[in-house]
């Protein structure tokens, strides 16, 4: 390594401070609408399974997007495509706010999916491999349980937030969910600025010395590589398989409790408006949850260990969905959601260290989109079907049916449950004995 690209490596502490910072400015402004995304839509004249729809449509972007642009931002950079995500985000939030039309809620879904699958995992993965610069091979589940908290209480005050804007309502002719809307998209702005300011990433002196055109035609001809790679590892390794495979049913999961949760409390309140202003509040509650969940899985993962960790926060998660179907007052609804947020937050964080003990550095960024792409195709395929059900029976039985569905995939656990158990025996054994790691 050079004197110039080992000097632009940050120490893991000051990548620590920008992972989080990022994470807050990622995240703080999705606190705006996450509740109120879909009630947006219901309000400007769309069905649920219109809106179910859109929702799909966003996934299925994601999922053709997934695996081109991670493979790019491992071979060509991550900063790069990190930045062209910001902007992509606040054109589509920018659409989503003047959308009065089914055709236009898709342009916005599109956009955001694009970003979606540009925003999947060049930051922690630019984050994992600074901090393995200094620490090679060092865990990094107290740090992405860090991040869970941060993204969890962000969202929480964005939602905070977006209630109080709600209530406030200072422009009578307007909906009460358009100022919300309107500081998300502000807020995207800012995070767009916050990148360009704080995200650095050292190139090798061999991509120092290039051109930044011919650097990106040589990354556009290592990318499908790059790719080829990730899916042959797939394919390979069942530990990482069994992870990828969670995600299809824990996807299936969230469209309980981040799409049908608001449709649900409107029916149970009386309306779009009255429960948005509810949401706001309802959301922050959620999100603070989680952030506390992320903290409690960081203490269970030391005790029982990630995959132990994980696997019990998925079941509990997916009876939390089924539970939320299942009451049948506003009080209620609130509660079952906040348990469900806060074992949410206890999954994610197990999950993605799972990932990262199977990942390395050349494909970290393409490994994390594989996982988000599976997800993505699962919440595409599931959410209009969800959405016919609810129309055609009840919300409250397509709730319980996503529920319930997402409780199988701690079963797909299994492998890398075994593969820690035998890391840990490796990690107790005399130091003459432990096997020799090949990265």
């Amino acid at each position: 390594m050079s004197a110039r690209t080992s000097s632009a490596v940050l120490s893991p502490v000051a990548a620590r401070r920008v992972f989080l910072a990022l994470t807050f400015t990622r995240w703080f402004p999705v606190g705006l609408v996450v509740g109120l995304l879909t009630l947006w839509q219901l309000e400007r004249g769309l069905s649920v399974a219109q809106a179910m729809t859109i929702s799909s449509a966003a996934g299925l972007t994601i999922f053709v997007l997934e695996l081109p642009t991670s493979g790019f931002a491992d071979a060509f950079g991550r900063r790069p495509v990190f930045v062209v995500s910001a902007v992509v985000n606040v054109l589509g939030s920018a659409v989503l706010l003047l959308a009065h039309s089914f055709w236009a809620f898709l342009a916005s879904a599109v956009l955001m999916g694009i970003f979606r699958a540009l925003d999947s995992g060049p930051l922690e993965a630019w984050f994992v491999d600074t901090v393995h610069t200094s620490a090679p091979g060092a865990d990094v589940d107290g740090a992405l349980a860090a991040q869970g908290t941060v993204l969890g209480g962000g969202i929480a005050a964005g939602a905070l937030v977006s209630g109080g804007l709600v209530w406030w309502h200072p422009f009578t002719g307007a909906s009460a969910l358009a100022l919300p809307v309107a500081v998300f998209v502000a807020l995207n702005a800012v995070h767009l600025v916050a990148v360009l300011v704080l995200l650095r990433e050292p190139r090798s002196a061999e991509h120092l010395d290039t051109s930044g055109a011919r650097r990106a035609l040589a990354s556009a001809k290592e990318s499908p590589t790059v790719v080829r790679e990730g899916l042959g590892m797939l394919r390979a390794n069942p530990v990482l398989r069994g992870i990828v495979t969670v995600e299809l049913f824990w996807s299936v999961a969230m469209i309980v409790f981040e799409t049908f949760q608001p449709v649900r409390l409107a029916e149970l309140v009386g309306g779009e408006e009255r429960a948005g202003a509810i949401m706001g509040p309802v959301a922050a509650a959620g999100w603070a949850v989680f952030a506390v969940g992320a903290a409690l899985g960081g203490w269970a993962s030391r005790r029982i260990g990630v995959a132990r960790t994980a696997i019990l926060a998925r079941i509990l998660n997916g009876l939390g969905a089924v539970v939320m179907g299942l009451v049948a007052g506003p009080a209620a609804l609130i509660a079952a959601y906040g348990v469900t947020y806060l074992l949410h937050g206890s999954a994610g964080p197990m999950h993605s260290a799972l990932l990262h003990r199977e990942a390395q550095a050349r494909n970290r960024a393409t490994v994390l989109s594989m996982n988000s792409m599976v997800a993505s195709v699962a919440f595409g395929i599931a959410a209009p079907l969800l959405g016919l059900l609810a129309e055609h029976t009840s919300t409250q039985l397509a709730m319980v049916s996503a529920g319930a569905f997402s409780i199988v995939g701690a079963w797909f656990y299994r492998a890398a449950r075994r593969a820690e158990v035998q890391r840990d025996a490796a990690a107790s054994a005399p130091l003459g004995e432990r096997p020799v790691p090949v990265e």
